[in-house]
């Protein structure tokens, strides 16, 4: 299986991470166990944007490796510090997301990593780079919401 494949694997399996995660009821989990001031309209939203993201990154991926590569970064992290940590401090507490994060994102997070230095597609530099990317892709929902509440931002004054 070629490297765009599993990526456009990854945007599929990104969907049914969302599914599961509306149908569990993420927002009261997220709001009581991780303490985000998340609303359903946020969700929506920000999923909406990563379902555009992985498709932007599977396109690129052959010519924007690091960038490509940051859909999965977002997954494998999404996964250890969204889900499974978690689920492993609150003592087995399920979270919404976990089986598909379990399930899905790690065998093809880390697949696309594998197929991509198994490739020559990317080095060890390009894998730091993707990680960054991720790592602020999955942070910038969770800054923005966590100020969006501060008074410089606030637009209803």
């Amino acid at each position: 299986m070629s490297l765009s494949d599993l990526m456009w694997l990854a945007v599929a399996a990104y969907g049914v991470h969302i599914l599961e995660e509306y149908q569990l009821d993420w927002r009261n989990w997220a709001r009581a166990v991780i303490k985000l001031p998340v609303e359903w309209a946020d969700f929506y939203v920000v999923n909406a944007l990563v379902i555009v993201l992985g498709a932007v990154a599977a396109i690129l991926v052959q010519s924007l490796p690091a960038v490509g590569l940051s859909f999965p970064a977002l997954m494998l992290i999404n996964a250890v510090f969204f889900h499974i940590i978690p689920f492993v401090r609150t003592g087995g507490r399920f979270s919404p997301g976990l089986v598909t994060a379990v399930i899905l994102f790690l065998p093809l997070g880390l697949g696309c990593y594998w197929q991509a230095l198994h490739d020559g597609t990317i080095g060890a530099g390009g894998i730091v780079v993707s990680l960054l990317i991720g790592a602020c892709l999955m942070a910038a929902p969770v800054v923005l919401l966590s100020v969006r509440g501060k008074p410089y931002f606030r637009q209803d004054r």
